[in-house]
């Protein structure tokens, strides 16, 4: 989950052979008439992946928004029960064009929306520059974020802006709940084996292949077999019975968040919005 240092992650990534614009493996063709993903809406951050978002009631004059993981947040991991809500930030994102090989420009941030790691890993920055203005400058429309959860056996694509990679699979599975050291999320996504994310791709969006649609923000992986602790994240189901799975990585849904967000693009908390409160 949290990044190792720059450095060693270049070093490990690029000895893989990783670092190029693309996917990341073969990946399964879309469906018919259905337009492949690509980095349309992403940024890379200074040590994570972003994208470009907007819910179901945003308009194109509205402040734009940054989606990544709440540990991805400037100032540091968000403490167990932590909720950050309108933190002043000046926070800057590379907005990648559509193949990930050029950047467009820099976004930057005036406020943390939200942010937590309790009950799920999210950070929405809010933009000094609305959806319009993006879209005029650098032709780039924001990713719309789902208002429902996708199910078991979704075709998913974990679009990077930080490797500039593109990661293919299917949701294997929605987790009762994912324990990574103090933190515990909530109907997490399961990967399945394709999706071999490595750390600087938090904060990577997941998007459903067909609708194009964020269902998810991508934020840890089993990285050495451990059980419930740092990086090492364990499975518990609903009598409590732990399940560790090596190698394997997860996300977190998003679909709470796109309710959540009212007039202005403001995260409202409390009456139908289910995201942690302060």
């Amino acid at each position: 989950m949290p990044r190792r240092p720059a450095a060693a992650v270049l070093a490990a990534v690029a000895a893989a052979g990783a670092l190029t614009a693309g996917t990341a493996q073969a990946a399964p063709a879309p469906h018919r008439g259905t337009a492949a993903v690509d980095f349309t809406g992403i940024v890379a951050l200074g040590n994570c992946s972003g994208s470009l978002v907007r819910g179901p009631r945003s308009r194109d004059t509205d402040a734009a928004l940054v989606l990544t993981n709440g540990h991805c947040l400037e100032s540091g991991m968000p403490e167990p029960g932590e909720v950050i809500v309108d933190r002043p930030s000046s926070r800057t994102f590379r907005l990648l064009d559509r193949t990930g090989r050029g950047d467009l420009g820099t976004l930057r941030a005036t406020r943390v929306e939200y942010a937590t790691m309790t009950g799920t890993d999210v950070t929405v920055y809010r933009l000094n520059s609305s959806y319009a203005a993006i879209r005029r400058r650098y032709g780039v429309p924001a990713l719309p974020l789902s208002a429902a959860g996708p199910r078991a056996g979704t075709e998913i694509r974990v679009v990077s802006g930080y490797w500039r990679r593109i990661y293919g699979c299917e949701i294997d599975a929605v987790v009762y709940r994912l324990r990574e050291a103090g933190w515990t999320w909530r109907d997490s996504l399961r990967y399945t084996p394709q999706c071999e994310t490595v750390h600087g791709t938090s904060g990577s969006p997941i998007i459903d292949a067909r609708t194009r649609r964020v269902v998810g923000v991508n934020n840890t992986g089993n990285d050495d077999g451990e059980r419930c602790t740092l990086n090492n994240p364990c499975e518990v189901d609903r009598q409590g019975r732990i399940t560790v799975r090596h190698g394997i990585h997860y996300g977190q849904q998003t679909y709470l968040l796109a309710r959540c967000l009212g007039a202005g693009n403001d995260v409202v908390l409390g009456r139908t919005c289910a995201l942690p409160r302060p």
